[in-house]
């Protein structure tokens, strides 16, 4: 009460919004792969996707794919309540928040905007803020940082692996179903090694194990019951 009341005098003065201000949906159609996840997250349906299917040529040595191509990508904004799903759920970063909110129209279904708009808006989406200094970096920089090893008994450009992270240090390999174990796991542990037999017109392989032992005690001994 005891303060100055300070008009804003817009629209001649443009006022300050937040960083994060969720203003109106913006859509960089290139990162579009028409996934639907956005319109099927949406509680309030109000995204509308077309497109259809096009073959691309195929590489050299490969065969030809079939993409899909977005005909259409509308929000109804007479119906959006500004939730934000659509872009959280979105894996390829086609959609973003703008601060841009001078789209009112006198007819509400005027609020229904095709992706030529939409795409018009990505161009004030501002940039993303700075990292926090000691806030831990960004796992796709942490991933390429991370130091290579080279790994066993191999020699060529597929020699060295990327280290395992400090949450997977203690972490072993399991063995898929169905794969048969390696020559070096039958040595470790004592298994049936095999052994290949001339015969003349072809190789035999049979099974060797190693020998029974044998009890130096009498067979006819009656075993000792157990206390």
């Amino acid at each position: 009460m005891l303060s100055r009341s300070v008009t804003q005098q817009y629209p001649d003065v443009r006022p300050d919004l937040p960083p994060r201000s969720r203003g109106v949906i913006a859509l960089v159609e290139e990162n579009c792969t028409v996934c639907m996840l956005c319109a099927r997250e949406c509680p309030d349906w109000c995204i509308y996707i077309d497109s259809h299917k096009e073959t691309l040529p195929a590489p050299e040595g490969g065969r030809p794919r079939a993409r899909n191509m977005l005909d259409r990508f509308a929000i109804d904004f007479s119906l959006c309540m500004y939730c934000g799903i659509c872009i959280e759920v979105c894996p390829f970063d086609a959609l973003f928040w703008s601060p841009e909110f001078e789209y009112a129209e006198g007819d509400i279904r005027n609020l229904l905007h095709e992706k030529d708009r939409l795409a018009a808006w990505a161009q004030t989406v501002p940039p993303p803020p700075a990292h926090e200094p000691n806030a831990d970096p960004p796992k796709e920089l942490a991933a390429d940082s991370r130091p290579v090893r080279p790994r066993p008994g191999v020699t060529g450009p597929g020699a060295t692996r990327a280290a395992p992270s400090a949450g997977h240090a203690g972490v072993r390999a399991i063995r898929p179903p169905g794969a048969l174990p390696r020559k070096d796991d039958d040595s470790s542990t004592g298994g049936p090694s095999v052994e290949k037999l001339s015969t003349g017109g072809g190789g035999v392989s049979r099974a060797v194990g190693k020998p029974e032992q044998t009890s130096s005690t009498d067979p006819n001994e009656e075993p000792e019951e157990e206390t």
